[in-house]
């Protein structure tokens, strides 16, 4: 059984990267929506609520039940968590007369408080909020102040039970590492989460949960679903099944690469080619939701197709990581964009999904994978999209666009390889747009396409910023692209970062 923080998403922004943090200190944590308390988990050593985008006073701020939490488990409330905690004590939490956002420093520390325990003072935290605490119930004492805000942070006496308004999960807040760990230490954790460990449990769960069964893995060729398919191949051996589908949304000359690296790993992979099947449902479709949706089903019809062919496949595989299932729906309702893998399936289908990576960022993904000896270059392989450039394709897609967008692209990333900047962004490609043109070519004029080059920096895809390519490098990228892609006469670069874009265009 394994030790686990829970964390209530109250729809904060940085609510994931309270989970990040939390596994950077080798413990291992949930996050689950703010009604969906698991009850009779003995796992549990402690529960942190998140911000939110609410303020206690609205009629439909979320709310959890939280005394009752209480009684079983240390808490503790980061900003809307802190607040939550005082006004429904009987304090006031008001409209702050400042919006208080940004950085501030801590004074007047209770240094024998706990949570505290380490912080000097001056120690700066980085605010996010419209509301504030102005009035403390009797039963809640300031263990910190900052110049603007007179509770910056609280304890409930007698009770294993904290508030803060600042966001120690954030870089910006110098000791919030040191923070969280003293909460991890309030709550008894052993703090033993590594990439070993979960290699350990995870095959152990996947023996358990498969048995005899066979298992269909979609393989992408990307870290998330290689990791998948030698965790599944530890756990269940030859009755393992990897399907690597050419939609022919795929990069350039990706198919014979992706079967030749998987031939290390000893998996059983079968190459399947359904380029003309996805073409014929994509026709005409402009629409990226519908676009998604339609790639997911046809991945699905032909996983469905080889699984009769093979007998007794009850299992499909998957590389599904965290980010996915929070994009792909949030816990007010709206989705950001569906995720093959997620939001695109089908509503009904024969298999059963299996998707030991479900929890893990990417980061971590990359360091489960690692610890499994996997060949680098698998392993440090920029994130790809399930559907492939046809969400980099915006508008319909046709074959021919396909052919140019894949050769622009195979430039581009030639390109980095060759000046030794893969490595340094989280992702890059080409993106071809809707979009023609007027240019000069041999004292001509030419009417045509625009392609867009985008690389961001990242640690998770939950938060990402346009990389800072050096302009020469740039500059070569656009020349032999112009000079090279019949179709293209001009090349713009993306500088938009996540929030608001999105990484993908799509």
């Amino acid at each position: 059984m394994r030790e686990k923080i829970i964390i209530l998403d109250f729809g904060s922004q940085t609510t994931q990267l309270i989970g990040r943090r939390i596994r950077e200190l080798n413990m291992y944590c949930e996050i689950l929506p703010y009604n969906r308390f698991p009850e009779g988990d003995d796992c549990i050593k402690g529960v942190i609520f998140s911000g939110s985008p609410y303020s206690t006073s609205d009629s439909n701020a979320f709310r959890t039940d939280w005394t009752a939490i209480l009684q079983k488990y240390p808490v503790l409330g980061i900003c809307y968590g802190a607040q939550l905690m005082a006004s429904d004590s009987g304090g006031k939490v008001e409209s702050a007369a400042v919006r208080e956002y940004g950085r501030a420093h801590l004074s007047h520390i209770d240094d024998g408080d706990p949570l505290l325990k380490g912080v000097k003072n001056g120690s700066q935290v980085w605010m996010s909020h419209g509301d504030t605490i102005t009035q403390l119930p009797p039963s809640f004492r300031i263990i910190a102040s900052t110049n603007d805000v007179k509770v910056a942070a609280y304890r409930i006496d007698d009770k294993p039970a904290w508030g803060v308004q600042f966001h120690p999960e954030v870089y910006h807040t110098e000791d919030g590492m040191r923070i969280l760990d003293n909460f991890l230490h309030i709550c008894g954790c052993t703090k033993d989460w590594t990439p070993a460990s979960f290699i350990e449990s995870t095959v152990a769960a996947l023996k358990a949960q498969l048995g005899n069964d066979r298992v269909i893995l979609a393989l992408s060729g990307g870290v998330d679903s290689s990791v998948t398919a030698v965790l599944l191949n530890r756990a269940i051996g030859k009755n393992l099944t990897c399907i690597f589908v050419d939609h022919g949304l795929l990069r350039r000359h990706e198919f014979e690469h992706v079967l030749r690296d998987y031939v290390h790993l000893g998996l059983n992979v079968v190459g399947i080619n359904a380029s003309e099947k996805f073409y014929s449902r994509l026709a005409g479709v402009t629409d990226p939701e519908q676009k998604r949706k339609i790639i997911g089903k046809g991945f699905i019809d032909v996983f469905e197709e080889e699984a009769q062919k093979l007998k007794n496949i009850k299992w499909l595989g998957q590389g599904t990581i965290y980010p996915d299932v929070i994009e792909s729906l949030s816990i007010t309702g709206m989705v950001i964009k569906s995720h093959h893998n997620v939001g695109g399936l089908p509503d009904r289908m024969k298999l059963r999904l299996i998707e030991p990576l479900r929890l893990l960022f990417k980061d971590e993904v990359r360091r489960v994978g690692t610890e499994l000896g996997m060949m680098p270059h698998l392993i440090k392989r920029h994130p790809f999209p399930g559907p492939g450039l046809g969400i980099r394709i915006l508008g319909d897609i046709t074959e021919k666009k396909v052919r140019i967008l894949q050769d622009a692209d195979d430039i581009y990333i030639s390109l980095m390889r060759e000046w030794g900047l893969y490595d340094t962004v989280w992702q890059a490609g080409a993106i071809l747009l809707p979009v023609q043109s007027v240019g000069v070519m041999g004292d001509e004029r030419t009417y045509e396409n625009t392609v867009v080059l985008r690389a961001v920096t990242s640690a998770d895809a939950m938060t990402a910023d346009w990389a800072q390519l050096p302009y020469d490098f740039l500059a070569k990228v656009s020349n032999e692209i112009i000079n090279r892609v019949k179709g293209v006469n001009r090349v713009v670069y993306d500088i938009s970062s996540k929030p608001p874009a999105t990484i993908e265009w799509e």
